[in-house]
């Protein structure tokens, strides 16, 4: 038997006074209701009460992983899809490129943009091999991914840091979330 697992991860998004809705709301969703219709359907909680509302989370517990056993953070998935492999004590770090405010001093930068304008995977290439020439060395590495979502692996690293994805604080001050 074939299984067709669609997630609607993001689809409800925020209210658009300029269109009086959500874009979910407002969706030609015709093909939607019709697998709706035609499936095995029902409500499912994917997220446990334990864990923070995010696509990684619900996509372990979907495809049948308990997060409370395998969930280590977005990074070890990140770096899983793009075929990075890794030894049992590296540690991965998503690094996403971003774009901050401009002329003022860096203390004072905010989060302009979590994703650098959807930058193409070709200039994101140039950045990531950049970091790597400058920035390697015999424990550290970056791996280039798609668009804006990289990695940083950390041979026989230390989980010990506390880290804010940058998706989480759009329009604020950037050295108030920086790694402790």
């Amino acid at each position: 038997m074939k299984y067709a697992i669609i997630l609607g991860d993001g689809m409800a998004d925020e209210f658009i006074p300029e269109i009086n809705g959500t874009p979910l709301e407002k969706a030609n969703i015709s093909c939607a209701r019709v697998l709706a219709k035609e499936a095995q359907i029902g409500i499912v909680k994917t997220v446990p009460d334990a864990f923070k509302p995010a696509s990684d989370v619900a996509n372990l517990a979907v495809l049948g992983y308990s997060p409370a056993l395998y969930y280590s953070g977005r990074s070890p998935l990140e770096a899983l899809s793009i075929g990075v492999k890794m030894a049992d004590d590296d540690v991965a770090y998503r690094a996403n490129l971003v774009t901050l405010s401009g002329d003022q001093p860096f203390e004072n930068k905010t989060m302009v943009d979590y994703s650098a304008g959807e930058i193409s995977t070709a200039e994101a290439r140039i950045l990531i091999d950049y970091l790597n020439e400058n920035l390697s060395t015999d424990k550290l590495h970056f791996y280039g991914g798609v668009s804006y979502r990289h990695c940083l692996i950390i041979n026989g690293g230390l989980v010990d840091d506390e880290v804010t994805p940058p998706h989480d604080i759009t329009g604020q001050i950037i050295t108030q979330h920086l790694p402790t």
